[in-house]
Parts: C-alpha cells; sequence; structure tokens
C-alpha cells in the first residue's frame, strides 16, 4: 500500500513567492541520445524564445505522448546542463500510486506562460 511521503519542513509565504510556477505547451519533444531517463522538451512559454527542459521521465513516457500537452514547469531554477543540453526549468510532476511519475497538466486550455499560484 502507497503511503505519501513526509510533509517537508515550512517555508513562509515569501519564500514561497519566490518560485515563479507557469504552464507551457510542449511543442517538440524528444529521447536524448545515449541516455535511458532523459527526454528534451522545446515549450512554448508565451515568449519569443521557446524554452528547453530536460526531463527525466523517458521510462514512463514516449515523446509523442507529450508533443501538444499543456505542462507545468518551474521557470526561475538555475540553467543547468545535462547530457550537453542547457535545461531552462523544472517540468512538475507527482508520484502516481504505482511509483512512477505522473507529469502535471492543466485540467483546461491556458495560454502558455499563465502563471500558476
Amino acid at each position: 500500500q502507497w503511503t505519501p511521503d513526509a510533509v517537508k519542513e515550512t517555508v513562509d509565504f515569501p519564500t514561497f513567492e519566490k518560485l515563479d510556477i507557469r504552464v507551457g505547451k510542449v511543442v517538440e519533444c524528444e529521447k536524448v541520445p545515449k541516455a535511458d531517463k532523459l527526454l528534451r522538451f522545446l515549450i512554448d512559454d508565451g515568449t519569443a524564445e521557446k524554452r528547453t527542459i530536460v526531463s527525466g521521465i523517458a521510462k514512463e513516457y514516449r515523446p509523442e505522448e507529450l508533443v501538444g500537452k499543456q505542462v507545468v514547469f518551474i521557470a526561475n531554477l538555475p540553467p543547468r546542463k545535462l547530457r550537453g543540453i542547457v535545461s531552462q526549468g523544472m517540468i512538475l510532476s507527482a508520484v502516481g500510486a504505482d511509483g512512477r511519475p505522473v507529469v502535471l497538466t492543466a485540467a483546461s486550455t491556458v495560454s502558455p506562460g499563465s502563471k500558476v499560484g
């Protein structure tokens, strides 16, 4: 039987407000060569330039399943290089009942770049 992890330490509201959580539309998604777990996403985040995000969910999702989906992501993490690709954020997922990640998506269509909060 699945049980949730313990709740982390309390943060104050100003600390929470520092996170920039947004919704973006997956324009492209592909497996990262020579990396079993990584997918490279091109996200329409409402800006003229699209955002690249690398996520370790390739074992749970086929790239074509995610193209066109509106995903929830953190926009203001520092860029991080993964397998030579600069990732500009983090796609959020929850742990499903089977222990596998479930990508968080918008229940209704929203404009790319819409803030969550």
